[in-house]
């Protein structure tokens, strides 16, 4: 039997996953149980919980384009403060590009 690879292990648990939450919302949304407090209240929680997911989601997305922006603000001030020293990285990076390509 073949060992499975993380991403594997992780594709596999993410769908369990999403298939027990698919499984819980139809059952919190069948109308017959409205009548029962507690799962009015676990409707409740899930429901929070969900928006509680999805905020923490956003909010760090747009911590990542924060930093994303930050950083190409940063090289770009490096570039217009240092032009010679990034043509000559530059260059450096063509040329033993270059030399790879040319060896094969």
């Amino acid at each position: 039997m073949p060992t499975k690879t993380k991403s594997e292990i992780a594709s596999t648990t993410e769908g369990e996953l999403e298939r027990l939450v698919g499984d819980l919302r139809e059952l919190l949304a069948s109308k017959e149980l409205d009548d029962i407090p507690a799962i009015k209240q676990v409707r409740q929680r899930l429901e929070d919980g969900v928006q509680s997911v999805r905020d923490a989601t956003v909010r760090a997305a747009q911590d990542t384009a924060q930093r994303a922006m930050d950083a190409a603000r940063a090289a770009d001030s490096y570039a217009h403060d240092e032009p010679w020293r990034v043509a000559s990285a530059a260059l450096a990076v063509g040329a033993l590009v270059g030399f790879l390509l040319a060896r094969r």
